[in-house]
């Protein structure tokens, strides 16, 4: 028999805060999209975003092992999003 919780996407994210974080692969445009206010970066680029929980940005790199180490120093938990 399989049971089904709905927990809403914002609890879920609570419960990760400060022990997860996610990993995306982003290009630069999208980059652009999502944090409007961010840096300018020519079109193009392929990298690597480590987000929190609850969404926010912890750092973008051109590297997805220097992604995954910011997630160590941080004494988070990488999960790859894809």
């Amino acid at each position: 028999m399989t049971h089904r919780i709905d927990i809403a996407p914002e609890v879920l994210a609570e419960i990760g805060v400060g022990h997860l974080a996610y990993l995306r692969e982003m290009t630069s445009e999208d980059l652009t999209r999502a944090f409007p206010g961010g840096p300018e970066l020519p079109p193009g680029l392929k990298l690597w975003a480590l987000m929190g929980a609850g969404g926010e940005p912890i750092l973008v790199a051109d590297d997805r092992d220097v992604a995954l180490e910011g997630a160590l120093e941080n004494d988070l938990v990488a999960v790859s999003l894809h």
